[in-house]
């Protein structure tokens, strides 16, 4: 089995403990390697490398954990980085959320305005982080989970030398959440997923031998008026009804945008807001399994579960042990789907070994589908350009072509509103 270096960037996170929890779940596949946590904060990088320690005694693993708040020294001779963080903190996704919707426009962790400001800043600290493995660790593999992992991946592969790849468990979590509105069993559904990150669509989909479109079809015909159905789920399997195609659950902002623009408008609360209230509980459940002779994690008041990050684990895995497995990936297109350019990155299943990641072929997206995805890769190519090295010019640019901005006075003002409320978190280069 490998023996590895990982540094894991946002190890002190609410999903830290997850997270570890989903590599020592597969501790035997790296038996002898060094897992080195980092983050800002030194309380909870010590609280989650407890934790971390009290699971790998439990589990009877040969895993060595560490904790510092210097990358630098976690960089050193690493052959994985693994990148999950959140610059700003859950208050940031607050203004990102909120903002937005002060001038009638969704703001989201990904998607919208909310999305490209979480770019700005995640990209503002990546940017650090590629050029120190540039020095210290030329040959390592950056594994991001660094959201929105589309825009980040964009802007990596077109700078840095550094072997990327960014994940998201959304290609196969979106077909099993329309199997189960539907009523089907997820385990019996075949669908491979193709587009961009948030953006994806299915290009097959495949119940006991035969197209499930019939099947969905008879399902939303059943619910479409059953008042306990979730409205949510159902818009889902709506849409998917329409269009021939099972979509990612973040196409609810584009299709059913005012449904959604309204819903948001009402709530007193924001998605961020909401997360805040549990923090604390997150916290005080990890402190109690830290004080724990055998340690267990309670998916409900575990950030993310208990299996959080776990694609990047079984990618690491395929890599480093030499699988020559199939997982969805996101990373530059190289003809695997024909209706984007080669660079763009992309989220296809790709093969995976010791040899890297190569984008399987996949032709052309469903054509009732492609148009709006091709706009949001042609948003996601601006918004990397501007993140990277642009300014304020750039940037405007970018939002005023996101799908859900669409208005050079709204991309105005919501730009220097937001700039200005995330100062802290960006480059002189776009607030100055």
């Amino acid at each position: 089995m490998a023996r590895i270096k990982l540094a894991y960037i946002g190890g002190g996170s609410t999903r830290a403990p997850g997270t570890m929890s989903s590599l020592i779940d597969q501790g035997e596949n790296f038996d002898g390697s060094e897992i080195v946590l980092v983050d800002l904060n030194p309380e909870r990088l010590h609280l989650v490398k407890q934790l971390a320690e009290k699971l790998v005694i439990s589990h009877g693993l040969d895993l060595r954990i560490s904790a510092t708040t210097d990358r630098r020294a976690a960089l050193a001779d690493c052959d994985a980085v693994l990148s999950s963080f959140r610059p700003g903190g859950f208050e940031a996704r607050v203004q990102d959320e909120r903002i937005p919707l002060r001038h009638g426009v969704i703001g989201q962790e990904t998607q919208g305005p909310g999305g490209f400001f979480m770019a700005l800043r995640s990209i503002h600290v990546l940017q650090q982080i590629v050029q120190e493995m540039e020095e210290l660790c030329p040959k390592a593999w950056l594994i991001n989970y660094t959201n929105p992992i589309n825009i980040v991946s964009e802007a990596i592969t077109h700078h840095s030398p550094i072997a990327t790849v960014s994940l998201c468990e959304g290609p196969i979590i979106f077909p099993r959440g329309i199997a189960r509105v539907a009523d089907l069993d997820p385990d019996r559904l075949d669908a491979t997923m193709i587009g961009l990150n948030h953006a994806c669509w299915s290009s097959r989909q495949i119940y006991d031998g035969e197209d499930a479109m019939p099947l969905l079809r008879d399902a939303y015909e059943r619910k479409r008026h059953d008042p306990e159905v979730d409205p949510r789920r159902l818009r889902m399997l709506r849409l998917a009804v329409a269009m021939g195609s099972i979509p990612a659950d973040y196409f609810q902002y584009y299709y059913f945008r005012d449904e959604v623009l309204a819903e948001l408008e009402a709530k007193p609360t924001t998605r961020a807001e909401d997360i805040l209230a549990l923090v604390p509980d997150y916290w005080s459940h990890y402190h109690e399994q830290a004080d724990a002779a055998a340690p267990e994690l309670d998916p409900k008041r575990s950030r993310g579960g208990i299996h959080e990050l776990e694609l990047a684990i079984d990618v690491m895995d395929a890599i480093f042990n030499d699988r020559g497995e199939v997982w969805p990936v996101n990373v530059p297109n190289r003809g695997a789907i024909a209706d984007f350019p080669d660079d763009r990155v992309v989220e296809v299943p790709g093969y995976v070994d010791r040899n890297g990641i190569v984008p399987l072929q996949q032709g052309h997206m469903p054509p009732q589908v492609v148009g709006l995805v091709k706009s949001l890769g042609e948003y996601q190519a601006l918004a990397a350009k501007a993140a990277w090295s642009g300014g304020r010019r750039e940037a405007i640019q970018a939002l005023a072509a996101n799908p859900l901005v669409m208005s050079l006075d709204k991309a105005e003002v919501l730009f220097d509103e937001m700039a200005a409320a995330h100062r802290a978190y960006l480059p002189d280069r776009l607030v100055g």
